[in-house]
């Protein structure tokens, strides 16, 4: 992973020596992560339901920064408690490249262009898909210059 990552909401994603999980606590801080703001919230919820994926209540967002040549490489979602949650990804600035396989990361593949303010939903069987970003390219957009910001939801606890 070659992003920069944050969170907002009632739990964060983090990695350190102890592995991947959901903690309350900005470790860095020691501070809880500053709260979701509602219009976060609703937006990933009215996305979700869109999809079909009705009542879901994120309690996480995990908000990446891509800067040029960042990726993020093949990866299943599988941290969080509720797997019937769907995940809601929303990209903002400069155009990225996503990857979406099948249930082993040697499936093959779709390449899946993104542009600022599409949003992606998957859940249901296609929940443990494996997917990742290709390496951002050299770009610039009107809010965010050079940089990609991914806000992906999840019902975490």
């Amino acid at each position: 992973m070659s992003v920069a990552m944050t969170n907002c909401g009632a739990l964060g994603w983090i990695t350190d020596e102890n592995g991947y999980r959901y903690v309350p606590d900005d470790p860095l801080s020691g501070d809880p992560w500053p709260t979701m703001p509602g219009c976060f919230c609703d937006l990933a919820s009215d996305a979700a339901t869109e999809a079909g994926y009705d009542g879901f209540e994120p309690d996480a967002c995990l908000i990446n920064r891509y800067d040029p040549a960042a990726r993020l490489t093949l990866h299943q979602d599988q941290d969080e408690r509720d797997l019937d949650a769907p995940i809601v990804s929303v990209s903002l600035g400069v155009p990225a490249m996503f990857l979406f396989g099948g249930l082993k990361r040697s499936d093959r593949q779709r390449r899946i262009p993104l542009w600022h303010g599409d949003v992606v939903v998957w859940g249901g069987p296609a929940r443990l898909r494996y997917h990742g970003v290709l390496p951002l390219k050299e770009d610039s957009h009107s809010a965010l210059g050079k940089r990609r910001i991914n806000l992906t939801f999840r019902k975490a606890g």
